[in-house]
């Protein structure tokens, strides 16, 4: 700081020395020369060590912490609404899409069923019927029975006639062989079991039923096989709402013109009916479906 002080002066008095010379140059020469010598010897003393390492108080402001700015805020551009077309950024704005991690692509899925094929939209064609059985042919001669078959329809014709049901009982059998009298399964007496099914107390009625039936038109069904039986009545056999005239005279013999229309409405016959076995077994005597 001296040592400025010392230059300010110097430039001071340089200036007051010319001036001064320009007015009286004959004095100017000497009075500039002790000038310029004063000044180098106040340039050559050396100042106090102290002044020299030791800045002056608050010459130099003291250091202080120094505190980071924030980072610039990143502003995020929000979501666009559905419908509403998303804004432009703005100038300087950091691009955000190089900062987002690409897609990795995943497996491709596998195609599924084409819900358009028109071949599930068809409608699916109904399963096509079976074919109707034909009717069995409704016969009358006896000469085509079996001779076993003819002896045990004449067995159970006399047995009928006679009124007596007991003269049933040899021809029903016992065990696993024993006619069928019932969908219900086995009875314990047969015999009694007839009896109570009939009209009367002595069962001359059902002998009558068996009578009748004996004597109508009968059927072959299921020629050579396991379940091979001759049946009576015909009835039982082809649809009630097919018979001829003549053949609804020869029903109305076992019943009467109303059971033939609740039949119509049942959808077959079944009222009694016969079965014999080929080799002449009495196999069923029941009513009903």
């Amino acid at each position: 700081m001296s040592r400025l002080f010392a230059t300010i002066s110097f430039l001071l008095l340089s200036a007051s020395l010319i001036a001064a010379g320009a007015a009286s140059p004959a004095r100017a020469k000497p009075d500039a020369a002790r000038v310029l010598l004063a000044l180098s010897e106040i340039q050559q003393q050396e100042l106090p060590a102290s002044e020299i390492d030791e800045p002056p108080p608050d010459s130099t402001p003291a250091p202080t912490e120094s505190v980071p700015f924030p980072d610039p805020v990143l502003r995020l551009p929000l979501p666009d609404a559905p419908g509403v077309p998303g804004a432009a950024p703005e100038p300087g704005e950091p691009d955000l899409i190089e900062d987002v991690a690409p897609e990795v692509p995943g497996p491709e899925p596998e195609p599924g069923p084409d819900i358009s094929d028109p071949i599930d939209d068809a409608t699916p064609e109904p399963p096509t019927p079976m074919p109707a059985q034909p009717a069995p042919e409704v016969l009358y001669d006896l000469e085509q029975l079996p001779e076993e078959v003819r002896r045990m329809r004449a067995l159970l014709m006399d047995a009928a006639r006679s009124g007596d049901l007991e003269r049933l009982r040899p021809l029903i059998g016992t065990g696993d062989g024993a006619t069928q009298l019932s969908f219900g399964g086995p009875v314990d007496d047969p015999i009694a079991y007839l009896r109570d099914i009939s009209g009367d107390d002595e069962g001359q009625e059902i002998l009558a039923i068996l009578l009748e039936v004996l004597e109508a038109g009968y059927v072959h069904l299921e020629p050579g096989t396991p379940n091979e039986i001759y049946g009576w009545p015909y009835f039982f056999a082809v649809p009630v709402e097919t018979l001829t005239p003549r053949q609804r005279v020869e029903l109305f013999e076992i019943v009467t013109a109303g059971d033939y229309e609740e039949m119509k409405l049942y959808g077959a016959y079944n009222f009694y009916r016969v079965g014999i076995a080929p080799d002449g077994r009495w196999l069923f005597f029941v009513a009903g479906d």
